[in-house]
Formats: structure tokens, C-alpha cells, sequence
């Protein structure tokens, strides 16, 4: 099994087999807590007007994501994973727009099949992508808006490979190397979108025991919750 580590927009344009696309901070930290607060679907798509129009249609109940780190006019959530922590999704379709996870799900064209992760759910998506025993899985970290390489998503593709080639990894040291990085402060700015309480979550590694695995249904890539075995 040959497993590849890539990075950004490219990345995930180029990546093949078993492909894993992660965005810790924060849209599948949110995506993750969306689905164990009972969200049947989430549809992922690369604008704002393709998630009203979801919306609208009603194809989707809700929608939710991120422009510059905060919701955009219209949308029913941000991309913030402690400020849907309460709500209850049961049975409901949500339509997800963030500026750098959904962006990668989308350009993932060539995966034979492909995972929405972070570290919330590590485990549960090494496992899966391990049931496929595909021939390659790549990894592709997405960064900060897809052009800027962040911490928290390339030591999360690390810790990925180390699941993936049977080492327990060291979660621990994954958390606190995120926590001495230049992505942090963000965390305690006041002027800026992202919640200190979101940070708590997104770095509470393996809290969750399912993947989010997706697929596409009439042209657009729809997320589920899948629970390897």
C-alpha cells in the first residue's frame, strides 16, 4: 500500500485511490458534530449561491459554512463546530460552503473513493479507508483557504499515515504541537470569527467513532455518516 501526503487546492486535484480530504480547523470538525447531532446528508459544494439554491429548493434544510471565517448573508450557521455543538440535525440535509474543505472535496475528481476528515473522527477514517485495501490512499491536507499550508491539517495527515501503517500515533503530542502554532491565536482574538470553545473540540482527538464518507449524487459530492467496522 503506497500512501501520499499532499497539500492545498493542487493536492487535492491530483490525488488518487483511497483519498482522505482534511480540514481540522474547521469545516469537518463541524461537519463531524452536524452528523452526531443527527444530520442525515451533508452536501458539499464550492459556493454560496449553490447552497441557498439547495436551500431554497429544498433539496437542503439548512445551510452552513463559511466565507473569510464567517457565515455568509443567508446562511442558517457559520463553519463554527461549538456554535452548532447544541443544535439538533435530526433527519436533515445540510449544504456546506467553506473556503478551504469543501473547496478540496470538490476537486477531488479522481478518487476512487473519498473521506471527509479531521482529527475528531483520525481513527475511524484510517479504519475505513483501510477497508478498501486500496492499492494507494492519499492524504491532502487543505490549509488555511487552500493556499497557505497550516499545522493542524499537515500533522493531522501525519498522524493519519501512522494509524494507516499500524502505529498508534501519539495524540498528545499531535495536540500540543497544533497548540504552539501560529494558528492558535486566532482562537482568542475577539475581533475574529473563530471561537475559543471550537479549538476545544477540534483538538478533542477521536471523539467521535464514524467516518464521513462521500459519493456523488447528481453531480454534487453528498457526505454521510459511515461507521467502519
Amino acid at each position: 500500500m503506497d500512501i501520499a501526503i499532499g497539500s492545498l487546492l493542487d493536492g487535492a486535484r491530483q490525488a488518487t485511490g483511497a483519498v482522505a480530504i482534511i480540514d481540522v480547523f474547521r469545516a469537518f470538525t463541524t461537519a463531524a458534530v452536524a452528523f452526531a447531532n443527527g444530520a442525515s446528508e451533508i452536501i458539499m459544494v464550492s459556493s454560496v449561491e449553490e447552497a441557498l439554491a439547495l436551500r431554497t429548493s429544498g433539496i437542503a434544510q439548512v445551510s452552513m459554512g463559511e466565507v473569510r471565517g464567517r457565515a455568509p448573508p443567508g446562511f442558517d450557521f457559520g463553519n463554527s463546530p461549538f456554535e452548532i455543538s447544541g443544535v439538533d440535525f435530526t433527519g436533515r440535509v445540510i449544504a456546506q460552503r467553506t473556503g478551504a474543505g469543501t473547496q478540496g472535496i470538490v476537486a477531488a475528481c479522481q478518487a476512487d473513493c473519498l473521506y471527509a476528515t479531521s482529527l475528531v473522527i483520525a481513527q475511524a477514517t484510517a479504519k475505513a479507508l483501510l477497508a478498501h485495501s486500496a492499492d494507494r490512499i492519499t492524504l491532502v491536507a487543505m490549509g488555511n483557504n487552500t493556499r497557505v499550508r497550516t499545522d493542524e491539517d499537515e500533522l493531522c495527515a501525519l498522524h493519519l499515515r501512522n494509524l494507516l501503517e499500524g502505529r498508534p500515533g501519539n495524540t498528545e503530542a499531535v495536540r500540543q504541537l497544533i497548540l504552539a502554532g501560529g494558528e492558535i491565536a486566532r482562537f482568542h482574538d475577539p475581533g475574529d470569527p473563530h471561537h475559543p470553545r471550537d479549538l476545544d473540540i477540534a483538538l478533542d482527538i477521536d471523539r467521535y467513532d464514524f467516518a464521513i464518507r462521500v459519493t456523488v449524487r447528481n453531480g454534487r459530492p453528498v457526505a454521510r455518516r459511515e461507521t467502519p467496522q
